[in-house]
């Protein structure tokens, strides 16, 4: 019962974050010229959406280990907020 649980936390997850980027990425068709909402959107689907499949691919599919899951899901959390970071203050002006 509460694999399921975890099961559909992680899937509210992804399809939320995967919402609201689809969400910037629309915006951000409409005007191509300012990268922020694009960046915005690579950043959240970085932050959220990849970690959270890395959570759940890595121990499935691979042999990595508790730490080493930990570094790839930590490695790519930092980038998806240093591109967030990135895209507010350091992007277009």
């Amino acid at each position: 019962m509460v694999a399921l649980a975890i099961i559909c936390i992680s899937a509210l997850i992804i399809a939320m974050s995967v919402a609201i980027a689809l969400v910037l990425l629309r915006g951000y068709r409409h005007d191509p010229g300012h990268t922020g909402q694009l960046q915005l959107a690579v950043g959240l689907i970085l932050l959220t959406t990849v970690p959270e499949l890395l959570r759940i691919a890595l121990p499935t599919l691979t042999r990595v280990g508790t730490i080493e899951r930990s570094f790839f899901v930590t490695g790519c959390e930092l980038l998806g907020l240093g591109v967030i970071l990135w895209a507010i203050f350091g992007g277009e002006t």
